[in-house]
């Protein structure tokens, strides 16, 4: 389909009405989308449904605008097929990414030489924010994923103070700082292998994330720019879902370095939008499931990230 027509445009999400529009890109894509004549309908992955060889959606269509308590009007929940009745899904629903996650990622694959499919699920369901970065050790910080304490006991003792966190956690959540005589270790792994059968990833501690945790946006593989988020006093975690503030940055040779080298990859991957963390020139995860920070790339830097996103959708839909 030609991006001169009117595209029709699904997001599976959280539910639009609950959102911040101050500071959801989700929302702001789909403005963006609107502002360009499109229709748009919103689903939850709940709604997704496989019958019979189709991908269906019970879907609602609606509208949006920049008006607090006021910013999405929704039409009567229907089904649409997601190769017919749209031209594009973004799958923009938060994490974790569980079970639930990686299922609706390979009923949206299904779409695929139909629907154009923002960020391509097979990649998504193939590279965890934690894991792909892997691929780019060099460019990590020391890092290990294991299950076992004696490793884990090992590491610790090469690297000293190191931060362990689930490997599939989201928004800060989970994240420990562990100093070399922190009595809690033992205990903090006890609770982590408890609750889950998965390993952890276990990561020397960088002293640089007191000057901040910069977010970094590539968009179909091009740098798009980056801001900083700063913990609060007394707080590891840079996140804004835990009280990080976002505060614009000049990126450094590296940081651009890191975001030049990851950009191919990304590109034929199929990932449009990508949120990279960097904390002094490290690499710590790259961010594919649903990224954020477009709001605080266009307050610091005037880039707006939703347009560049939607110039490179209708590009691939042009080739």
């Amino acid at each position: 389909m030609a991006a001169t027509q009117k595209l029709r445009v699904a997001f599976q999400m959280d539910p639009m009405e609950h959102v911040d529009i101050a500071g959801d890109t989700t929302f702001a894509l789909a403005l963006e989308a609107q502002s360009r004549g499109m229709s748009l309908f919103e689903y939850g992955p709940q709604h997704l449904v496989y019958d019979q060889g189709r991908v269906l959606a019970h879907a609602r269509p609606m509208r949006v605008q920049a008006k607090v308590g006021h910013h999405v009007e929704f039409d009567d929940r229907r089904v649409i097929d997601l190769a017919d009745d749209v031209d594009v899904v973004w799958m923009r629903q938060d994490p974790p990414f569980d079970m639930a996650y990686i299922t609706a990622a390979h009923l949206l694959e299904r779409l695929s030489g139909t629907t154009l499919v923002a960020n391509d699920p097979q990649w998504v369901r193939s590279c965890p924010e934690k894991i792909v970065p892997l691929d780019y050790a060099h460019l990590m910080p020391p890092t290990m994923i294991a299950r076992d304490k004696t490793m884990i006991d090992d590491f610790r003792a090469r690297h000293g103070t190191v931060i362990i966190k689930p490997l599939y956690g989201n928004g800060g959540a989970g994240i420990f700082k562990l100093k070399p005589d922190d009595s809690n270790y033992s205990s903090l792994l006890e609770t982590f292998f408890e609750i889950s059968r998965e390993p952890v990833m276990v990561q020397a501690f960088l002293p640089a994330v007191s000057e901040g945790d910069k977010r970094i946006l590539i968009i179909d593989g091009a740098l798009a720019g980056g801001f900083n988020r700063v913990p609060q006093k007394g707080e590891t975690r840079s996140n804004m879902h835990v009280g990080g503030s976002a505060q614009p940055v000049d990126l450094t040779e590296m940081d651009i370095a890191i975001a030049t080298e990851l950009g191919p990859m990304l590109r034929e991957r199929g990932q449009i939008l990508v949120g990279i963390d960097v904390i002094g020139g490290k690499l710590t995860e790259i961010n594919l499931t649903s990224p954020t920070g477009v709001h605080e790339l266009k307050r610091f830097t005037g880039v707006d990230a939703t347009a560049l996103c939607w110039d490179a959708i209708e590009r691939r839909l042009d080739a």
